[in-house]
């Protein structure tokens, strides 16, 4: 298992797992293109964030993509791990677990004094996950406005 930040030249390599990433959250159509646009925006180094990946020898498998953000609650900057997907045939050996623990660390290394993230309310496979890393389960609710 390796995880490091994917470079720009295999970020082609994550399209496939992007369109699963999506496809799980019901995004009609996954478009390769503004999939490859918007990722390689986060390949090191950025400002805008962190794309993460995980390998299993030469197969891409996973990948976190974390931005970096602030709270005003807080007053301080945070990470966010917006994204987090581990192809079918990883799943359940632990790549998850080291995405998150590689973007705490990432966060850590900026100076961040969280990581925050977000899923959906019935993905208990991911949920299983995430409360097995000691992280508090918030209390809030997310709100989206489309703004077209």
């Amino acid at each position: 298992m390796e995880i490091r930040p994917i470079r720009p030249e295999e970020v082609t390599q994550a399209l496939p797992l992007f369109a699963g990433y999506q496809t799980f959250y019901e995004v009609p159509d996954p478009n390769d293109q503004a999939n490859l646009a918007f990722f390689s925006r986060f390949c090191d180094p950025s400002e805008a964030g962190l794309l993460l990946g995980a390998w299993d020898g030469d197969d891409l498998v996973g990948f976190a993509n974390v931005y970096w953000t602030f709270s005003s609650t807080r007053a301080a900057d945070i990470a966010l791990m917006n994204d987090l997907f581990v192809a079918e045939r990883a799943r359940g050996r632990g790549f998850a677990r080291a995405l998150i623990d590689a973007c705490a660390d990432a966060g850590r290394a900026r100076g961040c004094e969280a990581l925050a993230w977000e899923t959906a309310p019935d993905n208990t496979t991911a949920q299983r996950v995430y409360d097995a890393t000691g992280a508090t389960r918030s209390e809030w609710y997310a709100y989206e406005l489309d703004l077209d």
